[in-house]
């Protein structure tokens, strides 16, 4: 068997996927498959179960390109002419990969001591049985790594600094466009203009020295200004009139986006002391505004009806316009013309401590992976303030950017600026606040009114928490009608949904430390460490498929292939270098979503189920599927982390196992699941580290269609299609994806028949 990693081999998928109705494809939705890399460490395996049934302990290996078609043997490929024959036969030096335990180990000393001396060297040469250069050149390797992704974090910095000025001079610049002459309606000179007005013409000339100061230093970087394209003079342009192609950035909020996207790079915080425009007195009119803001939201919290009246279906409660600009006419400029208004309240108990639940929502990394399925991405870009005093978030202001998505191509990310302001209002009960600042949002980007939560300590360890959303985005910004009844409902960005997901992944880190596990169950994995290992690697698998599935492709450096011959189907790239997460290489993500007439819960139970597997998933090749091991982490019987395996005819498909994570709650279900080999996933229940483990995750996202009793289902595969990060996407590939997900799609619906015959397809 080959250590190599394995990828799905789509030059070849075409010849064995037909359409449903022969049912006798040879390979599945489950393309989207990768293993992990294989750990070489000797000693007992946590899952001998598992390995009991194995060929001799083989490692699971996918189907690649050689093992298809003639395979032919060497010798038949190794005909070459006279001249070759008598070349020489010396072969080059193999090339030795660094076993996972090896790498944790120097990553681990790296840490505690990135320049080590000689004698050092060779000790842990000894220990992990590696030669003394081999170290010496691990380390230069590393430094330089180190080095590199610091500069490039700096030059992040500044794009975002440079970014937070273009903002500015663009307010400023629409500010001085409104000033005419009173006698002839013509353009004011400086000497007509009031005094207030020369004050902002002063600052702006300041702000344009600043931007080319930062633009200078970031080009002393990356050889070329960050924002060359950019005219300071002009104001923003006007948003497009909506993309005719999935995720197509033809408005200004978009293109805005991408200016930010290079800002911040792909994720993560980058928290600093504000440095904006006005110093100390702006400092104080951001607070002023969070003080309003903070004022507001208790309001809202505290009124029942006529502000807040029930949704026509029941299931949530909306806000009445007319009365809220009645009570709250002062403080926040009108709504923009074109935007609508989703504003929606919910009240939930969750289990979780309220103090923890406030320093989540204060940490914007650990808020965007616990709303991973909603945040696309945040980022901390300035702090006003640490708080009042230290080892507490009372007091707390940040300025965050974050994008905001759905899980379908269909419907675009939201992209907004905002502050979030933190308040201990009583011994227990904590405020956290969101609003909008006008003068950085940018147009054509979700714009937030007072928005944020009340959280309240109640006993044994819960917390209650009312929430309410309030923002205004534009009219137009749905590519399909099939989303507009579920937009419209304020469900999919409302408080329901917030709720709903911090609901599930607070019942999700309870499970995470459960001990008392029921002995009944056979299949439950029952020791602390395996568990948390588990559920951290099926976390950053779920967190991978919602970045692959999304409308965002400026988060995940994701590029959106046009003129796939599928308008039906979103195909985007990637190319992945250097991430101990993911396969190196070529990756494809293919995502489509479409209606179907059963409802959420019924077309969820059929896909996580493994006892009927075999009728969507091709790859199973009509083989059973056995669940191994499981991890309840919820109340609900769907929600749970589970261990699979296909029993195929195929030997090549004998050892494979299966990641799956089910997750259900009234707003959104998902199935998502991602092979590992057994190797990997023996070293993780021993309490290996599961960042090294590679996953290409596949699945489903499902949500109620927001007008009947149907679903919306979106089925989205990453692929590696090609181990060299550089190699061509070819046009057959593309074609072989489009054919493959379209299958899945008609065997879906043909085992949901009894339902979809009676109303048909859509």
């Amino acid at each position: 068997m080959s250590d190599e990693m394995m990828m799905i081999p789509v030059s070849r998928l075409s010849s064995m996927v037909t359409n449903y109705n022969g049912y006798d494809a040879g390979f599945a939705s489950s393309s989207g498959f990768s293993v992990g890399q294989p750990n070489h460490e000797e000693g007992p395996h946590p899952l001998p179960e598992i390995l009991s049934n194995t060929s001799e302990g083989r490692l699971m290996q996918l189907p690649t390109a050689a093992n298809f078609g003639n395979n032919d043997d060497d010798e038949d490929n190794s005909v070459n002419d006279e001249g070759a024959n008598q070349q020489s036969t010396k072969r080059p030096k193999p090339y030795h990969r660094h076993t996972q335990h090896q790498i944790q180990e120097l990553e681990a000393f790296f840490k505690e001591c990135p320049h080590p001396t000689d004698k050092q060297r060779k000790e842990l040469g000894r220990r992990l049985g590696l030669e003394p250069l081999q170290i010496k050149f691990w380390f230069q390797n590393k430094r330089t790594q180190v080095k590199t992704h610091n500069e490039r974090e700096e030059n992040e910095n500044l794009r975002a600094e440079a970014q937070m000025l273009r903002a500015e001079n663009a307010r400023l610049r629409q500010e001085l466009g409104d000033f005419t002459c009173r006698h002839c309606n013509g353009p004011l000179t400086i000497g007509e203009v009031p005094f207030d007005v020369n004050e902002a013409r002063m600052e702006y000339a300041r702000l344009k020295a600043e931007l080319d100061r930062v633009s200078s230093i970031t080009a002393k970087y990356l050889g070329e200004p960050p924002f060359a394209t950019f005219n300071v003079c002009s104001p923003p342009a006007t948003p497009g009139a909506g993309s005719q192609h999935f995720g197509a950035p033809t408005s200004a909020g978009q293109s805005a986006a991408d200016n930010v996207g290079e800002a911040y790079g792909s994720g993560g915080e980058t928290p600093r002391s504000m440095n904006c425009p006005g110093g100390e007195a702006h400092k104080s009119v951001v607070t002023e505004l969070a003080a309003a803001a903070m004022e507001e939201l208790l309001e809202m919290a505290r009124m029942k009806e006529p502000l807040w009246v029930p949704s026509i279906d029941g299931t949530t409660t909306l806000l009445d316009q007319d009365e809220y600009f009645r009570l709250f006419s002062r403080g926040f400029s009108p709504k923009p013309q074109g935007y609508k208004t989703e504003a929606s309240r919910e009240t939930e108990i969750v289990i979780i401590n309220h103090l923890h639940l406030v320093e989540t929502l204060m940490n914007v990394s650990h808020w965007a992976a616990m709303f991973s399925s909603i945040v696309s991405r945040a980022v901390t870009v300035d702090v006003v303030s640490t708080g009042h005093q230290a080892g507490s978030y009372d007091g707390a202001l940040l300025l965050i950017y974050a994008e905001f998505q759905v899980p379908t191509p269909h419907v675009p990310t939201r992209y907004c600026y905002f502050i979030r302001y933190c308040k201990n209002l009583l011994e227990g009960t904590w405020a956290v606040v969101d609003v909008s600042l006008d003068h950085v949002n940018l147009v054509g980007w979700c714009r937030k009114r007072p928005s944020g939560c009340i959280i309240k300590e109640v006993p044994n360890g819960y917390t209650k928490v009312t929430w309410v959303e309030h923002v205004e985005i534009e009219d137009n910004e749905v590519h399909s009608n099939i989303y507009k009844p579920l937009i419209d409902s304020c469900i999919v960005f409302g408080a329901k949904r917030w709720v709903a997901t911090l609901d599930r992944q607070c019942e999700r880190m309870a499970c995470t430390m459960a001990t008392n596990i029921p002995t009944s169950d056979n299949l439950a994995i029952a020791s602390p460490q395996s568990r948390k290992s588990i559920l951290k690697l099926a976390e950053r698998m779920v967190i991978s498929f919602c970045s692959g599935v999304s409308s965002s492709t400026v988060a995940h450096e994701w590029t959106v292939l046009s003129g796939t011959g599928s308008d039906d189907v979103r195909i985007m790239i990637r190319k992945s270098v250097d991430d101990p997460g993911r396969p190196s290489g070529l990756v494809l993500s293919a995502s489509t979503s479409f209606w179907l007439p059963t409802q959420p819960k019924r077309v969820f139970d059929f896909l996580r189920s493994e006892h009927s597997r075999s009728e969507w998933d091709i790859l199973s090749n009509s083989g059973t599927v056995t669940e191994m091991a499981h991890i309840a982490n919820g109340r609900e019987t769907g929600n749970c982390v589970s261990l699979l395996r296909v029993n195929s005819a195929d030997w090549n498909q004998s050892n494979m196992l299966i990641l799956q994570e089910s997750s259900t709650d009234p707003t959104a279900s998902f199935v998502i699941y991602a092979p590992v080999d057994i190797v990997a996933m023996n070293g993780i229940m021993g309490g290996g580290d599961p960042d090294y483990v590679g996953l290409l995750p596949s699945g489903f996202a499902i949500l109620p269609d927001g007008a009947l009793a149907g679903s919306l289902l979106t089925i989205s595969f990453q692929i590696l299609v090609d181990s060299v990060p550089t190699a061509r996407l070819s046009v057959g590939s593309v074609a072989t994806v489009n054919e493959l997900i379209h299958c899945t799609a008609e065997r879906i619906k043909a085992s949901l028949s009894d339902v979809l015959g009676t109303y048909g397809f859509q």
